[in-house]
């Protein structure tokens, strides 16, 4: 007898259920904003689409209000991974486009903001090799002459940076390990990365994971689906750290932020990537900023009249404009 659309196969709530007819039902970011100008900051966004051509791998892209005699000025260049445990979100999620528009807004940067296949209909590697290839088409633009006008326009590509929050800080990570390798081929220099609060796993527990033990065995339930190739807790991937794995001082940047939140039960595998990078003789500056009292990616949905979302955004806008010209 066929399976009915309420016969489940897996509940990985609060991401999403899977059915046993192969329905999948996400259980969060499913409310979505068109591309546009938003009204409060003024910022301009476009989606480009046919990224990996037959994919659904599209890029938005997100500009400060500029001023007519600034028709030209070059700006930071950020390419933006999205969080969501690997499985939910995009670029187009009510959440994340609202939170681009105030990052941009605040850090007077170019955005590219990038939706990748997802788990469990694309399970692992696939988030990084679609996010790869997005980095890959915006290095096209570097001579002026990419396919975008509004990058050869305003990208300033001597100020090219990656962030992603959770899991989108894990892929700008395993994108930064890649574009340091010798055989990247990346026509592209980045000059820094921001990892916000990022989802980090290993199978020795650390402490903000054993206060919190709920998320702790969600975690190590969701790991073995959304990278069923490779399910363990300590490959490099998820576990940057992990002895046998490839060392930090390859890292593709010369600069790095780390934040962390005082009561995210991933707080300490920030710390101890913080660490690990400082120690592990990488030639680039590693610097760790935590918010007190506040849970994972807090200032993402939060209001920005809120001081502990101000400060979070006021310290990464100085990463990106710190090297000014």
């Amino acid at each position: 007898m066929a399976a009915t659309d309420n016969e489940l196969d897996l509940d990985l709530s609060p991401f999403f259920r899977v059915y046993k007819n192969g329905r999948v039902e996400r259980l969060a970011g499913t409310e979505s904003l068109p591309a546009g100008v938003d009204p409060q900051t003024g910022v301009t966004s476009k989606d480009v689409t046919d990224i990996v051509p037959g994919t659904e791998v599209y890029v938005r892209i997100f500009l400060p209000k500029l001023s007519k005699s600034s028709n030209t000025q070059k700006l930071p260049l950020l390419i933006y991974i999205h969080g969501g445990a690997f499985c939910l979100f995009s670029p187009d999620s009510a959440l994340f486009h609202n939170y681009l528009n105030v990052l941009v807004a605040e850090s007077q940067v170019a955005a590219v903001s990038v939706h990748y296949r997802r788990a469990p209909e694309h399970p692992l590697p696939v988030a990084y090799d679609d996010s790869w290839a997005a980095v890959q088409w915006v290095a096209s633009h570097r001579s002026g002459d990419g396919p975008e006008a509004l990058l050869n326009q305003h990208a300033d590509f001597r100020r090219v940076f990656l962030a992603g929050d959770s899991a989108g800080g894990n892929i700008a990570h395993n994108l930064a390990m890649r574009a340091g390798s010798a055989d990247s081929r990346l026509n592209l220099e980045i000059l820094g990365i921001v990892l916000v609060d990022p989802y980090f796993w290993g199978s020795d527990p650390v402490n903000s994971e054993l206060l919190n033990p709920v998320m702790k065995a969600l975690g190590d339930r969701l790991w073995p689906v959304v990278c069923p190739s490779c399910p363990d807790y300590d490959d490099p991937k998820i576990n940057p750290v992990a002895g046998g794995g490839p060392s930090l001082t390859g890292l593709g940047c010369r600069r790095v932020l780390v934040t962390v939140s005082e009561k995210d039960f991933l707080r300490d595998r920030g710390r101890l990537y913080f660490e690990a990078l400082s120690r592990s003789g990488w030639a680039g500056i590693a610097e760790i900023h935590e918010t007190e009292g506040e849970g994972h990616c807090f200032h993402i949905d939060r209001d920005m009249d809120h001081e502990k979302a101000k400060e979070r955004m006021r310290r990464i806008a100085d990463f990106f404009n710190r090297d000014s010209t």
